[in-house]
């Protein structure tokens, strides 16, 4: 195994368990790792925490940015060249040890000019790393699915270098997060593999992006919050236009026709009806798949 993996750290006030991320990559089993840390302009001592590391260990290195916020911030890291695949890390979680070397088994079997992505489960923790449960086991995607969610959290992700090609090539204006738009590609250009062990300790604070992890209820809340009660259908609406613009000609003729069926500017009832009884799921949960079909025929998605 002699692949360069790169761990892409975006970093924000995050002093408070940078230490544990840090600790956790450094131990893994796999040898050829660099450490490149982007910090979104922090205010804290994350800063001084980063170089006291890189006083330590030569394989860690440093870019001091302005505030673009954690989804350009990723981006941005993969303009790092130097490597042969890539992970995305965020500043608070602890990786399991064999995390990176499992990641690498997986990718280096696969055709490499096509754009491919790794990414395995993790289990639960509350801030102080107290274990509230395990992750879902037994994963299934697909290109269709992606569309609508996105099942692979992007601190379990390893890219190959053809997949940090085309995101860099396609930087998207309407984005929801960089390891959703990062999936899509992948399985509707590439291969998307999945490692059902658990490799990460998903820290949950009270500022994270989604509920998953936190029980039905509370699951059930954000979807109304976020989702009905806000902008995040328009949203994912947004983002699925702007990636058959970037990519419908790059497309199989299987994905071209996914696209036609579900991503339209307008609304058309007899295209709401073909989609909302399309005979194969989009979502994992059956709630989650009955709740897209119900809102294409309001044309809300």
């Amino acid at each position: 195994m002699n692949k360069k993996v790169a761990v892409l750290i975006s970093t924000y006030n995050g002093e408070k368990y940078l230490k544990e991320q840090f600790d956790s990559i450094l131990k893994q089993t796999y040898p050829n790792i660099e450490i490149i840390v982007r910090d979104d302009g922090s205010k804290d001592s994350t800063l001084e925490i980063i170089k006291e590391y890189q006083k330590k260990h030569s394989n860690i290195i440093l870019q001091e940015g302005e505030n673009l916020g954690f989804l350009r911030s990723f981006f941005k890291l993969l303009e790092f060249e130097d490597a042969d695949y890539f992970a995305f890390c965020d500043q608070d979680d602890i990786w399991l040890e064999n995390k990176v070397e499992l990641a690498v088994q997986k990718l280096q079997k696969a055709d490499e000019t096509l754009p491919n992505m790794v990414f395995g489960n993790s289990d639960y923790y509350d801030e102080n790393m107290n274990f509230i449960g395990k992750g879902e086991e037994h994963k299934t995607f697909s290109f269709k699915n992606s569309l609508y969610e996105c099942v692979a959290q992007g601190m379990t992700m390893t890219i190959n270098n053809e997949a940090r090609k085309k995101i860099l090539a396609n930087i998207p204006e309407k984005c929801l997060f960089h390891d959703w738009w990062t999936y899509m590609i992948c399985s509707g250009m590439g291969n998307v593999f999945y490692n059902d062990d658990t490799v990460v300790k998903y820290r949950r604070l009270p500022k994270n992006a989604t509920a998953e992890g936190q029980g039905i209820f509370k699951i059930l809340v954000w979807r109304i919050q976020k989702l009905l009660a806000g902008d995040g259908m328009k949203n994912i609406r947004a983002q699925q236009i702007e990636f058959k613009a970037r990519f419908y000609d790059k497309m199989t003729e299987e994905n071209r026709k996914i696209l036609d069926i579900f991503v339209t500017e307008k609304y058309h009832f007899g295209k709401a009806i073909k989609k909302a009884f399309y005979p194969h799921k989009l979502r994992r949960k059956i709630v989650d798949d009955f709740l897209v079909r119900f809102l294409f025929l309001f044309g809300i998605l």
